[in-house]
């Protein structure tokens, strides 16, 4: 070592080199948080998340034709997929709007 400490010019400019890299660093996870965001609305976008949610749905059976159970829009315990289908309140209370055969007791 040669004795000599570093002026303050020195130590100005190796910090300013310090916060540089620290701030590009901090841009880059940024702009992936934002990349990753955007791909994620665009998905929900193209399932169709986005949708306003219909107030009430019936939950068919696997013949498609007996009620299974009929949900809120909101409720946390709706299936996704083709045997759920979204209805208007009086539907509802009808049990799916004379498109079924019998209405279980089991609805949420």
């Amino acid at each position: 070592m040669t004795g000599k400490s570093p002026s303050r010019l020195e130590l100005l400019r190796f910090a300013r080199r310090v916060v540089m890299q620290q701030a590009t660093a901090s841009l880059w996870q940024i702009d992936g948080w934002i990349a990753e965001e955007e791909r994620r609305e665009a998905a929900q976008r193209r399932t169709g998340e986005w949708e306003q949610r219909p107030e009430w749905l019936v939950q068919f059976r696997r013949d498609g034709k007996t009620v299974d159970s009929v949900h809120s829009g909101a409720c946390w315990a709706v299936p996704k997929g083709a045997r759920c289908r979204p209805v208007s309140r009086v539907c509802s209370v009808r049990g799916g709007c004379g498109r079924v055969s019998q209405v279980s007791a089991e609805g949420s």
